[in-house]
């Protein structure tokens, strides 16, 4: 599914602000998942409803409202330091 697929299949409901398919940066391959943003909030709550668990090109959708993303300060901090060894196999200019 591309945006252009992804709008074309809300459209059906009413009118649509945007559709955007979430792809990956590296393969441009879609991840799966993305955004419709629709301004009649009766339109959407029915997109939802008749939407959420249809089957579109041989695989079930799922479809919900987007909730916001979680502020920065209540998430937990992740950590990535990586394991084995660090910084090991540089150049050493004492060697001859």
């Amino acid at each position: 599914m591309n945006d252009a697929d992804l709008a074309s299949l809300f459209e059906e409901y009413g009118q649509i602000s945007s559709a955007r398919v979430i792809t990956d940066r590296m393969t441009g391959r879609s991840k799966g998942y993305g955004f419709v943003e629709i301004e009649d909030e009766a339109v959407a709550n029915r997109a939802i409803e008749e939407l959420n668990g249809a089957e579109y090109d041989g695989r079930e959708l799922s479809v919900s409202e987007a909730r916001p993303r979680e502020e920065r300060s209540e998430r937990p901090r992740r950590d990535f330091h990586g394991g084995g060894n660090r910084g090991g196999g540089g150049y050493n200019r004492n060697r001859y």
